[in-house]
């Protein structure tokens, strides 16, 4: 998966905006406020922060070790980095990404997700 596909990729959810809070390099993609991915898109391997249920992170992290390790600077147990360079297979990403988004509408206010609901 290029930069540019990941960016694609995060901005093509509903209402999905990306900031730049910590520094010109480092992409914040969120919905209703709360971060979904985190990734710096010019870094070599590419690696992108993703929410995860607890119990998935683990078994991700087994199934793919060096490649899906916990969140770095994140929240262990909810958060993990992923390598998008093209190792782990782009569909298996996008799925973690939509996962990621998911669980964040999921933890949003009901009027909220009732919001992104609408066309």
């Amino acid at each position: 998966m290029t930069p540019q596909e990941l960016r694609a990729l995060c901005l093509s959810f509903n209402a999905a905006v990306e900031e730049f809070p910590f520094n010109p390099e480092t992409s914040v993609f969120k919905v209703g406020g709360k971060l979904f991915a985190l990734t710096a898109l010019d870094a070599e391997p590419l690696t992108v922060n993703l929410k995860c249920d607890p119990d998935d992170a683990i078994r991700l992290r087994t199934e793919h070790p060096d490649l899906i390790v916990p969140g770095y600077h994140m929240n262990k147990r909810h958060w993990n980095t992923v390598t998008a360079d093209g190792t782990l297979p782009d569909r298996l990403v996008r799925e973690l990404v939509e996962d990621s988004y998911d669980l964040v509408v999921a933890g949003l206010p009901r009027a909220d997700r009732l919001r992104l609901d609408r066309p």
